[in-house]
């Protein structure tokens, strides 16, 4: 079943180049901006599409031999197309070149040549074995922008280390406070590989600020190892002040209590966060019916709670169930108390709220016509491009024309294998 068939508008809006009509005057923020990307799997792809959601021209460098191998994760979309390559490299242009042949080098310098930035996330060294480095590049263009995306870094003992994302996730102790107490579990998304590629992204656009201002360029270094390890600075300060790393409490939070899905009549879970203990006075009164609990010692404060969780989480369990998920929904809301559906994909897919807001859009791809949902970033009078997603060596053609080389040269390239 496809996504339209689960909820997703049948005929999503697109103008041209993915814009309403009503918005093609308005330029988007980095068009005129080219980035040329040596890229693969999943972190600097999710950083170059959102430079190309925002109108950056973004020219992707593949093997002449399949390409960017998250082509072929999966068959899913379409029974054709891995889902990871569809979500992360629309709106882009795949130049397919051999990197092993002189010629194909030649044409990836002539790219960079002309870019604002050039990223990477080969293994560590191998970019400046090509004679891509970032101190050679920038020494021929001081305004070029190069990010360089690794695993653990480029210099200290796990430089070379292997580095996908579920074992980032676990080396920098992501995977260490998520699961149950008896099961630790990794994060259902990349989340290290989204990590580091949204560190790229910004960091991309402080870069072009800077250069904006001073003409510099800029030698960027993200690492997945570096954007996990800062997004779990308040776990590694609770060990390091505590001597204790933070419990796996499943759905639930270690410091905040009631803050856990609970059953409802019909089967479905809610979940409820309460941050503070005006939140529990409003639960306790507006929604269970017991305002005795307000002041009760054992729960009055966050802290008693925390101390009493499983007596909360009964307590509370034991109202939830007795509704079914709509009724509670609605006096979870109507009382101020912060809530959510325990949502699936099918869910997520027919959310109302993304429906009610436009966010659904179209994309071609090699596989036909597929939903997306529109960038978050949301810029006032402006749609993010949103462009096919390109089969493998779709432009090389167009673009060695662009630099110079005609059909008998393109045709003696591609008898060669230097390019596809």
């Amino acid at each position: 079943m496809t996504g339209a068939e689960r909820g997703a508008p049948a005929g999503p809006r697109r103008g041209a180049g993915g814009r309403l009509p009503e918005d093609a005057g308005s330029p988007l923020p980095l068009e005129g901006i080219t980035v040329v990307a040596l890229e693969q799997a999943v972190a600097a792809p999710f950083a170059t599409r959102q430079l190309a959601d925002q109108g950056a021209r973004v020219i992707k460098v593949e093997r002449v031999d399949g390409g960017d191998f998250a082509r072929a994760y999966d068959s899913a979309v379409r029974g054709g197309l891995g889902t990871h390559f569809a979500w992360l490299n629309r709106s882009k242009e795949s130049v397919a070149l051999d990197l092993k042949r002189d010629e194909g080098r030649a044409i990836l310098a002539d790219l960079v040549a002309r870019a604002d930035v050039f990223l990477q996330n080969l293994a560590p060294g191998a970019a400046a074995r090509l004679g891509f480095g970032a101190d050679a590049l920038r020494a021929r263009d001081p305004r070029l922008i190069v990010v360089d995306m690794s695993g653990y870094g480029t210099s200290g003992p796990y430089r070379d280390k292997r580095a996908y994302d579920m074992l980032v996730q676990a080396e920098a102790g992501l995977i260490s406070v998520t699961g149950t107490p008896e099961t630790p579990v990794k994060a259902g998304s990349p989340l290290a590989d989204i990590a580091a590629g949204m560190y790229a992204f910004s960091g991309v656009l402080a870069a072009l600020v800077r250069r904006g201002g001073t003409g510099e360029g800029a030698s960027i270094e993200v690492s997945m190892f570096d954007a996990v390890a800062e997004w779990m600075t308040q776990a590694m300060y609770t060990t390091l002040f505590t001597g204790s790393p933070p419990p796996r409490t499943r759905l639930s939070h270690p410091v905040i209590a009631p803050y856990d899905a609970y059953p409802t009549a019909d089967g479905a879970d809610v979940v409820i966060g309460v941050q503070n203990d005006r939140g529990w006075a409003a639960l306790a009164a507006g929604v269970l019916d017991r305002p005795h609990l307000v002041t009760d010692p054992e729960f009055a404060t966050n802290r008693a709670r925390v101390r009493n969780r499983e007596k909360v989480d009964a307590i509370v369990a034991a109202v939830t169930s007795g509704m079914g998920r709509d009724e509670l929904l609605r006096r979870l809301d109507d009382a101020g108390v912060a809530n959510a559906s325990l949502n699936d994909g099918h869910g997520l897919i027919a959310h109302p709220q993304l429906a009610e807001r436009d966010r659904w859009r179209e994309v071609g791809s090699p596989v036909g016509a597929i939903p997306a949902l529109l960038p978050p970033i949301t810029f006032a009078g402006i749609e993010a491009r949103m462009d096919p997603i390109p089969a493998l060596g779709e432009h090389t053609d167009a673009v060695l024309r662009e630099l110079g080389r005609d059909d008998a040269a393109i045709a003696a390239l591609r008898a060669a294998g230097a390019v596809a």
